[in-house]
């Protein structure tokens, strides 16, 4: 089974019994508070870290934080806080 059948077939278990998607098919989810404060669930990983721009792997790509004064506030196996004067965003999709 591709992985796209098999994303398909969770995302309509989901639907069918009313769960989020985001748990279900294990989605990167993103809180943002202000321009201060990004908390990501079920990051992959710190691919680049410095006090301007800091960038996570995820299952969907590169997620890039870009900003002054950033730092890694908590770091757990798949959670990560990051601190600062967040000025950008970006995410970078994973070929495939």
């Amino acid at each position: 089974m591709g992985k796209t059948t098999r994303d398909r077939l969770l995302q309509t278990l989901a639907s069918a019994f009313e769960l989020p998607e985001d748990v279900v098919l294990d989605l990167t989810r993103i809180t943002i508070t202000g321009n201060t404060q990004f908390l990501m669930e079920n990051h992959r990983g710190i691919l680049a870290y410095d006090p301007e721009k800091i960038s996570l792997r995820t299952d969907q790509g590169e997620t890039v934080i870009t900003g002054r004064n950033l730092k890694i506030d908590s770091l757990f196996a798949s959670e990560i806080m990051i601190t600062g004067s967040i000025n950008g965003i970006q995410f970078i999709r994973s070929r495939g």
